[in-house]
């Protein structure tokens, strides 16, 4: 990477900050009673780049004041905040904080400060200061970049005593949040390929500066909760029914959402799933659980603090245990304590969101300080008894209570609060579909005003298995999460699985690999994940004459586990389609927005990384919607 001098234009100032501290430990240790100082300078940019560069700012530090972490904060926009922008511990050396910033973009001034957190008197910053980072050329952005190296079959790296080379390798159902270090941290359930998983706990964790690269943290649970059995068995006591004590190594560990709920407060909802049966042979299957837990800072993996039982399956079937367990379209429980998705509304209200196959999804209310519904009546007897477990928002089809939807995953974005879902078996067929609604609790609709409450397919489609031509492609994506970095930049994660190939018995569709994609939103407001996955490609401006050439087009219709296999498409120079599936029709192109109009259809373009090609490099990609159909594309010549 190019660096380019800096050369420093106004006076650094220097701000002394006086700290008397609290009683007690602390970052910068003391006793009862000390007092101490911190002096901290106007930060400097010691080295800058084009996408980095590195602050430092004279400390001083005096007897033993209280205080957590100094670092630096940045943005775009004056008077950045811990908590409100992007941050970075410093490393303390010889009078000196300095970090690292990277992942900046060229040619774009920034605001900075230097930060105390943890003092008497809250955060205190220092003066501001501002950079900008270098300019590099088209051509030298697009040269430059590398695309991601890691394998997408990763069986040589699956084991255990190689998760420090998992990169994404072994995720399944991710939940992805942005902390206040900069850092994306990733959550799963418990699933890998050969069961690796299993040496190291529970809802395993990683992280990445860059949605790239990933470095494995390992399990945030080192065990069972203490509170699942006796809570499973004070149940089973009041619905007349024996206690039990199942195998710890049978419970299933699924789907954990994990969110910001303010600086130094993080929270993750996970699902525990008991195993054995209600009552015995030819009953329905037991309960799931769902539980919290809390950090102050993810980057402490190990600092998860378990906070205990939240919500489980609710059944308006009472005690009326004479469903069999192969009426699926009967099911004993009205809602399945799975899947938890957490949002936090403008207004200051928490929701969960969860549920799955058993008859849809429910939105239940949250005390915001605690993170726990209220709820005070058991979970079972009539709809109105079961009432506080949940108000249903989505259902595949009323009357049938075996849904093939779950993984709801619900975010807010410009006065609309996304509902994504999971559809179908998650091993090949498994696609994404998503609804919308003004309200948290719903309704909720698509984009063809479907109501989600009411039963019926949901459109647009997100995700579903594809092939783009010389691949395999990739089936079993979705179970999504759905984050942004702050400032409107939006990213959809799954698994993938390798599709089963004829004539081989190593089981691809075994392997679970971390998916990333960008997603860009259409004017109407519906989200379009990007066919191929994040690269960190650079966004250079998308000309019209790249436009012309060889387009591989896949049409996303539903089909039920099947692949959707990509066709040769020209786009003619002179604004003519001259084969393909929309041969004949004409093309136009508006550069400002990178909007493509092909066929009448506007297809949204970003330039990614083409990982079916060798080498992989970068190419041009698109997504749009048609009419209940949704298209994929990427240049392929």
């Amino acid at each position: 990477m190019k660096r380019f001098k800096h050369i420093l234009l106004s006076i650094v100032s220097l701000s002394v900050l006086a700290l008397t501290p609290a009683c007690g430990d602390n970052g910068g240790g003391g006793e009862e009673g000390d007092k101490g100082l911190v002096s901290v300078g106007t930060p400097v940019a010691e080295a800058l780049g084009t996408s980095t560069a590195t602050l430092k700012s004279s400390v001083t530090i005096s007897g033993n004041p209280k205080y957590d972490r100094i670092g630096f904060c940045y943005a775009t926009a004056p008077a950045p905040a811990v908590g409100a922008a992007m941050s970075v511990n410093a490393a303390v050396n010889a009078g000196y904080a300095v970090a690292d910033l990277t992942g900046l973009e060229p040619a774009t001034t920034y605001y900075a400060r230097a930060f105390v957190t943890g003092t008497s008197e809250g955060i205190i910053y220092s003066s501001e200061y501002q950079f900008t980072t270098g300019q590099i050329t088209v051509d030298e952005q697009l040269a430059n970049y590398e695309a991601p190296a890691y394998p997408d079959d990763y069986r040589t790296l699956a084991d255990w005593s190689k998760r420090d080379q998992w990169n994404l390798a072994n995720v399944h159902d991710p939940s992805v949040v942005k902390a206040d270090d900069g850092y994306y941290y990733m959550y799963q359930t418990d699933a890998s390929f050969g069961n690796a998983h299993t040496a190291g706990g529970h809802f395993h964790g990683r992280r990445s500066k860059d949605l790239v690269n990933w470095e494995y943290l390992g399990g945030t649970m080192p065990q069972l909760p203490g509170w699942v059995i006796p809570k499973l068995n004070e149940i089973r006591g009041a619905m007349g029914l024996d206690a039990v004590n199942p195998a710890v190594a049978d419970f299933g560990y699924w789907a954990p959402v994990v969110r910001k709920v303010r600086s130094g407060l993080y929270r993750m909802y996970y699902s525990i799933v008991v195993p054995g049966t209600l009552n015995g042979a030819n009953t329905w299957g037991e309960r799931a659980f769902i539980g919290l837990m809390e950090n102050s800072d993810p980057a402490n993996n190990s600092g998860w603090v378990d906070k205990g039982y939240v919500i489980t399956n609710a059944s308006d079937r009472g005690l009326n245990f004479n469903v069999r367990p192969d009426d699926w379209g009967n099911c004993y429980y009205r809602f399945n304590a799975i899947d938890p998705s957490y949002v936090i509304t403008p207004a200051g209200e928490h929701w969960l969101i969860y549920g799955s196959w058993h008859s849809g999804i429910a939105a239940v209310k949250l005390d915001a300080e605690t993170g726990m519904p209220d709820i005070n009546v058991a979970p079972w007897g009539t709809e109105a008894d079961i009432e506080p477990y949940g108000k249903l928002i989505y259902t595949r089809g009323l009357g049938n209570r075996w849904q093939g939807s779950e993984g709801p995953e619900v975010v807010y974005r410009n006065g609309y609060y996304y509902l994504f879902l999971a559809y179908d078996g998650l091993d090949v067929p498994y696609n994404t579909r998503v609804l919308r609604s003004v309200n948290v609790d719903g309704p909720y609709e698509d984009m063809y005003g479907t109501r989600g409450d009411m039963g019926g397919d949901a459109y647009p489609i997100v995700t579903h298995p594809y092939k783009f031509a010389g691949s395999h492609g990739w089936v079993g994506i979705s179970h999504c999460a759905v984050f942004d970095d702050g400032q409107d930049n939006w990213y959809y994660a799954s698994q993938g699985r390798l599709p089963n190939i004829a004539g081989d018995n190593w089981a691809p569709n075994a392997n679970m690999l971390g998916h990333v994609r960008a997603i860009r939103w259409t004017k109407e407001g519906w989200p379009l994940a990007m066919p191929e996955r994040y690269g960190a490609v650079p966004q250079v401006p998308i000309t019209e004459e790249e436009i012309a050439g060889v387009w591989e087009h896949i049409d996303l219709s539903y089909k039920y586990g099947e692949q959707r296999s990509s066709t040769s498409m020209t786009l003619a120079a002179d604004h003519s389609i001259t084969s393909g599936p929309w041969k004949g029709a004409k093309w136009s192109y508006d550069a400002e927005s990178q909007i493509l109009t092909a066929n009448g259809v506007e297809l949204y373009l970003m330039r990614e990384c083409d990982w079916e090609r060798n080498p992989r490099t970068h190419t041009i990609v698109y997504a749009g919607l048609g009419n209940r159909k949704t298209y994929w594309g990427k240049k392929s010549k």
